[in-house]
């Protein structure tokens, strides 16, 4: 047998000061670590304080029965991972029954045959710990999950939401919007001379400007609202139950404060600008979600023709 299980600790509950005895000896000639209790308050004194591998608990003690032992075991946090075989002189299939229903993990009648005991011990204590190994693979599988999910939803340089996310949320909110008949609008900003820094500085330098600016407008938003890298050097808003006016209102806070924070940022960063389109679903003309970003996206080139401006789309942008 491996080490784990030859040096499990045993807490043996009997009544009888001979069996008691007689089940410890047998059980440390075997390699495990034995104590004793006499009674279902010790025993419960011992388990609080020191968790045993596995408990075996006599049905029938003077002060307190096995099956309430047995149960107080199952509450703990720190105790409910305790093996515990009952034992009883009681052959009764109801007397078995009633013990791993309070939460037994086997049961052996009395006299117990020591051969089968220890052959009972070491099948309990496998299965805890493929029960240990299975919930850790489970663990390590749902971090796995959360951090794969987190992946596909994330732009890599930035840290921030990508297109296919950001276009997901859009679509969710628009369906949300047309529900309950709010308004959703969107942005899309551009970072002017952004191809200056890559083509002067190198990439690097580039992906140093992007977690920058990322960084102050996922900061400039609000909660409810989404910020994503949208490709390249574009980036887009979303701003679930707001008209276009007070979209304009948190592109120019945003907008202002990347002009600050640009002075702070590495020499070869101070010449980036910023331009941003505006749309919203209150135009109606825009039917879709796709409409609501080709109408921001009209807006936005209409603003990097003076670079550095804001243009809000007007009503029937797309219909021309």
């Amino acid at each position: 047998m491996g080490t784990e299980t030859t040096t499990a600790r045993i807490l043996v509950v009997e009544d009888s000061r001979a069996q008691r005895e007689h089940l410890a000896e047998v059980l440390k000639k075997r390699g495990f670590a034995v104590t004793t209790a006499a009674g279902g308050l010790d025993a419960l004194k011992q388990i609080r304080s020191d968790p045993p591998d596995v408990v075996l608990l006599d049905v029938v003690l003077d002060d307190l029965d096995g099956y309430s032992v047995c149960r107080w075991v199952r509450l703990g946090d720190r105790t409910r991972d305790v093996i515990v075989i009952m034992l009883t002189v009681k052959r009764e299939v109801k007397e078995r029954v009633e013990g791993l229903n309070v939460g037994a993990d086997d049961y052996l009648p009395k006299p117990v045959d020591d051969e089968e005991l220890e052959a009972r011990i070491f099948a309990a204590l496998r299965s805890r710990q493929a029960k240990h190994e299975l919930r850790q693979r489970n663990t390590e599988l749902e971090a796995l999950l959360v951090r794969s999910e987190r992946a596909a939803m994330t732009d890599a340089v930035t840290g921030i939401y990508n297109r296919r996310r950001f276009v997901d949320l859009l679509g969710r909110e628009w369906a949300t919007a047309r529900r309950y008949g709010h308004s959703v609008s969107c942005s899309l900003i551009d970072v002017d001379h952004f191809k200056r820094i890559n083509d002067e500085s190198g990439h690097a330098a580039g992906d140093e400007a992007l977690r920058c600016i990322a960084q102050v407008v996922a900061g400039a938003i609000r909660e409810v609202d989404a910020c994503a890298r949208y490709g390249g050097d574009e980036f887009a808003v979303m701003f679930p139950h707001t008209p276009r006016e007070k979209a304009q209102i948190a592109i120019e806070r945003a907008l202002t404060r990347l002009r600050r924070e640009r002075a702070q940022w590495a020499a070869h960063l101070h010449a980036l600008e910023f331009s941003a389109g505006i749309a919203s679903s209150e135009d109606n003309g825009i039917g879709t979600p796709e409409q609501l970003l080709e109408a921001a996206d009209r807006a936005l080139y209409a603003a990097k023709r003076e670079r550095g401006s804001i243009v809000v789309a007007p009503d029937g942008i797309l219909g021309g």
